[in-house]
């Protein structure tokens, strides 16, 4: 073979290698577009299958894999009911047990609280003559043939204050006398020139924030017990009842809430139409909720009305403060000086819900074995809450953590997702087996701000920030009033009907007669 055939051979060669190289580049290229197309289907599968099923599944947080206590199928665990059933005559011999069952009487749904005063009417016969002998009859007995509610609805009463002067008629007839004169004073009202008294300003105060009903839906049943007004006029006596009477209050609890070292942390939207920073009506602002722990006194519960969700908000709320807030991850809840920041379980266990896979599953059952502790440390103190954590709850919590940081979780899907979650706040989910006082999840700040989200839906939002201030003092004693035992008309009238005559401005220490725990408020609010 010359070297002519012989080079245009090798070159042939090469161009077969160069395409090779080209092709195979290019099935690299496809196989690396296939791999990531695949990712992404499969993320995408993912998202549209919860999406579906937040849409139309289950809104319960309950999981699907571990029924309640006392709630689960009574053959689930019995592989033997799994078997059909066998309806040849079985050689077993029948065996008979007799069951004996405690009666209970049946208690009603509907019934009368003790105390309520009771009207007879009493039915005679229209005749008590006898058919027989003509003679008259004498009552042999009587039956109570049925019980009923009557309703009487409540009435609007014109009550005028009439101070009456006094002279004395000797000394006024002697030159030399000082004329004597004494007038009867009328106590002071919540407000000068106004009608509104003590509990027409409780029923308008409760009526909002304990029965939700707006204002301007109050109107309505106003006139129709006998008082003209609007629903201006009744915004107007909220803010000025809040900000006169009802603030100092709310102060003072401030007080003693932020004197605590636990307390639990969170926040919801609301929306407030003038707003002073600019921004539109439509702009979020918010409700925060700052409540104490059973283990450290009578329950707190305050809420703060802000423009925004900022750290500036929590910081200037809580100044003065020292110890630990239980809340959820949001961000702002850190870097604050002489405050550590315990997570919520409750928050962990629901990303490891909504992941609804095996993993997901194993995630919300280390949850589960963490909350079933937490049951049985209920009722124990402090200390040895503390001590219990220590022995079963902290291994369960280092497995779980081992777990998480071991498995291979990647991607943007709802498995992902909650292993981040949970990696990123280790410190924050093991604070609780450190201190007995601090609870498990935020539930607790959670309820307390749920009526707050009620109210939401049906008064929609605050037209000022000074009716947004007012709606957050009247909800804080409403919640305090609640976790306190106390009824909170009551508490509200005793508030606006003595706090007008007593110097609290000069002495604070009175207030201290009208906190929602007080001895006084017990013994003439208690429900």
């Amino acid at each position: 073979m010359d070297n002519s055939s012989s080079n245009q051979n090798e070159r042939f060669i090469q161009l077969l290698e160069q395409q090779l190289a080209h092709s195979n580049q290019q099935n690299n290229e496809l196989t690396k577009k296939l791999d990531q197309s695949l990712k992404q289907i499969e993320a995408l599968t993912e998202q549209v299958r919860q999406l579906t099923k937040a849409l139309y599944g289950s809104k319960s947080e309950k999981s699907k894999y571990q029924a309640p206590d006392g709630q689960g199928s009574l053959f689930e665990d019995d592989p033997s009911f799994n078997n059909s059933e066998q309806t040849e005559e079985q050689s077993t011999p029948t065996v008979t047990y007799t069951v004996v069952r405690k009666l209970h009487k049946k208690k009603r749904n509907d019934s009368f609280r003790d105390g309520i005063e009771i009207e007879e009417i009493h039915h005679h016969p229209e005749n008590t003559q006898c058919d027989c002998c003509h003679g008259q009859m004498t009552e042999a007995g009587t039956t109570l043939a049925r019980e009923e509610a009557k309703f009487i609805p409540a009435k609007m009463m014109r009550i005028q204050h009439i101070e009456h002067a006094y002279e004395c008629k000797h000394c006024k007839k002697d030159a030399s006398e000082k004329a004597q004169m004494k007038r009867g004073k009328a106590p002071q009202g919540a407000f000068q020139r106004s009608i509104a008294g003590p509990t027409v300003l409780a029923k308008l105060i409760y009526d909002k924030f304990i029965q939700y009903l707006p204002l301007y839906r109050q109107v309505k049943e106003w006139e129709r017990y006998g008082l003209l007004t609007n629903d201006k006029n009744l915004s107007n006596w909220v803010i000025r009842a809040a900000e006169d009477w009802l603030l100092p209050v709310y102060e003072q609890m401030k007080q003693t809430l932020t004197a605590k070292s636990v307390l639990h942390v969170d926040e919801t939207y609301a929306q407030i139409i003038k707003r002073s920073d600019g921004k539109s009506g439509q702009s979020n602002a918010y409700n925060w909720v700052f409540r104490s722990v059973p283990s450290q006194g009578p329950i707190i519960v305050l809420f703060q009305s802000a423009l925004s969700r900022s750290r500036s908000v929590l910081e200037d709320f809580t100044a003065g403060f020292k110890g630990t807030m239980i809340c959820d991850g949001y961000s702002a809840y850190g870097n604050l000086p002489d405050v550590t920041f315990a997570n919520c379980w409750a928050h962990v266990r629901r990303y490891w819900l909504k992941a609804d896979s095996k993993n997901g599953k194993i995630g919300v059952d280390y949850c589960d074995q963490l909350y079933h502790l937490e049951r049985q440390f209920k009722d124990l103190s402090p200390g040895k809450r503390r001590k219990a954590r220590q022995k079963h709850s902290k291994p369960i919590v280092e497995k779980f953590l081992k777990w998480v940081d071991e498995s291979p979780f990647f991607g943007k899907n709802f498995l992902a997702k909650a292993a981040e979650y949970t990696l990123n706040r280790i410190h924050g989910l093991k604070a609780f087996l450190y201190d007995g006082r601090i609870e498990i999840d935020n539930n607790p700040a959670e309820n307390a701000i749920r009526p707050n989200v009620i109210g939401r839906k049906n008064w929609l939002f605050s037209m000022s920030e000074a009716g947004a201030k007012a709606n957050a003092i009247c909800l804080s004693l409403a919640e305090t009033a609640k976790a306190n035992g106390i009824d909170f008309y009551q508490y509200l009238v005793t508030l606006m009907t003595e706090l007008p005559n007593l110097p609290f401005h000069q002495r604070p220490e009175i207030l201290n007669n009208y906190m929602p725990w007080s001895k006084n408020i017990q013994a003439t609010c208690a429900k």
